[in-house]
């Protein structure tokens, strides 16, 4: 794979959209492959790395929503999902199932191209896993997506293992509320994501009212701070 291109994998039955987003993609600075189901892309990804996947979620059999959901127990790689159907129902049900980002058709694709970027710029360079993020005796590995304490697992929601992720992934860097919705998918705007922070305090701080990892900074947002 070029050092310099990102590489990405378009998955979409309609062959009209697999080319329309080759075309202009491969214009705008990208290497792309296509896939017209979920069998096709796996075959593809078992040879190839790719750094960003663009997902239909209507496909005859496998739907995008079930590879998404299949392919996120396995890789971090980042997910954008378009789909005709628009509503926040079905955006929210996406952004559980693993994807990252959510845009519904027919799109503009200069906001493609935007959001694309935007997702790249926050994800980690492929090859270089995030590291293990110690928390005292917590201990946290992004890749796995996987919490424990002194060897033994606790168990973590979705929220809180998207939340967890996002910090972990920008660890020392402190992020606003709109940010981490953003990263998470989180719906119920900030104070959702203040929950979500008091929920995931009582499983990694060993004072959760007087947290030493997970720092609010006052008017800013939250901060991971590991040891």
């Amino acid at each position: 794979m070029s050092a310099q291109l990102p590489h990405v994998l378009v998955v979409d039955d309609d062959d009209r959209i697999r080319d329309l987003l080759s075309k202009f993609l491969t214009k705008n600075g990208f290497m792309v492959a296509v896939a017209s189901d979920a069998a096709d892309a796996r075959t593809k990804m078992a040879t190839l790395e790719f750094d960003i996947i663009i997902l239909d979620l209507m496909m005859p059999g496998e739907t995008g929503l079930e590879f998404a959901e299949d392919l996120r127990r396995r890789s971090q790689v980042p997910i954008l999902m378009l789909t005709a159907m628009g509503e926040p129902e079905d955006r929210i049900d996406g952004l559980e199932r693993g994807a990252d980002d959510y845009l519904a058709k027919p799109f503009e694709p200069r906001e493609l191209l935007l959001r694309i970027n935007n997702i790249l710029r926050r994800s980690p360079v492929p090859g270089q896993p995030v590291e293990d993020i110690a928390l005292g005796e917590v201990l946290f590995k992004p890749g796995r997506e996987e919490l424990s304490r002194d060897g033994q697992p606790i168990r973590l929601t979705d929220v809180e293992t998207s939340l967890l992720s996002a910090l972990a992934r920008r660890s020392g860097e402190i992020l606003s509320r709109e940010e981490l919705i953003e990263l998470t998918g989180a719906s119920g705007g900030g104070r959702a994501i203040d929950v979500q922070v008091t929920r995931l305090r009582r499983k990694i701080e060993q004072d959760p009212k007087l947290p030493r990892y997970l720092q609010t900074v006052r008017g800013k947002g939250y901060v991971l701070r590991p040891d």
